[in-house]
């Protein structure tokens, strides 16, 4: 048995997310940079995988690798949609949340090739990073709520939430698969 320690350090492997506050211009790119080169990291991992590897898990309860790398892509895609949301519509006020554990479970979340996530995880992050670099300083600083961490996020810290996110689940990846990075 696990104590509470070990559960927090297996749940939060690289810590849990905290929105900076400010962000000089070095660390805006590293984020970036983090988005742009994870489905490259996700790849090179995968090609260590053996088909058991697709089904072990970092925790008791937690999602497999399999889904994990289905869970990223899709997680991928909700944050650009978030950004083009709050880029388009002057009432975006409230991010959209999605069921996450539904999500993981569905058959898709389940059986989809990894391949295929890592595929539209190198689309999106492409498309991703461009729109990051694309924005204003005015559209860094637009806003929504987020109901469930009960903060508001400018898009800077949403960047460093999509970059936190992909690091971390990168890391419950090598500690499910026992692999380095």
């Amino acid at each position: 048995m696990i104590n509470e320690a070990q559960l927090t350090k297996l749940k939060f492997p690289i810590g849990p997310f905290v929105a900076p506050e400010t962000l000089s211009n070095a660390e805006f790119e590293a984020l970036v940079k983090a988005i742009e080169e994870a489905p490259a990291k996700y790849r090179e991992l995968s090609k260590r995988l053996s088909p058991s590897d697709l089904t072990k898990t970092y925790r008791d309860g937690s999602m497999t690798v399999q889904q994990l790398y289905n869970h990223v892509a899709d997680m991928q895609l909700l944050h650009f949609f978030r950004m083009k949301k709050v880029l388009t519509e002057n009432d975006y006020k409230e991010i959209t949340l999605v069921n996450i554990d539904a999500w993981a479970n569905t058959y898709d979340g389940v059986q989809s090739s990894i391949d295929d996530s890592l595929m539209m995880f190198e689309g999106i992050a492409k498309r991703y990073a461009g729109l990051i670099r694309s924005l204003t300083p005015e559209q860094l600083e637009l806003s929504y709520y987020h109901p469930v961490r009960k903060i508001t996020l400018n898009q800077k810290q949403a960047i460093a939430m999509s970059a936190w996110h992909v690091k971390h689940h990168y890391a419950h990846l090598l500690i499910a698969t026992g692999l380095e990075g």
